[in-house]
């Protein structure tokens, strides 16, 4: 994976983009996650060529965790 400070300026330069099965298919407000790397690579879905930010794993499993327990307010 290339990358500067935690971020890919091309997303589409990597493999593996899921969207989460939770997402509507109209809904167009989604984030993709990249499987198979060490870090994880986070896009915007409706920017597959633009940048995507990288995280570790312990903070990615952090921040999905939260989401779990609602510490995240909706919109």
């Amino acid at each position: 994976m290339t990358s500067t400070d935690r971020a890919v300026s091309d997303a589409s330069t990597l493999t593996g983009w899921y969207k989460s099965s939770y997402s509507a298919p109209s809904n167009g407000d989604c984030l993709e996650v990249a499987r198979g790397h060490t870090d994880i690579p986070v896009r915007d879905s409706k920017d597959p060529h633009g940048p995507a930010l990288v995280f570790e794993p312990s903070a990615w499993s952090a921040f999905v965790s939260a989401v779990r327990r609602g510490e995240f307010p909706s919109t």
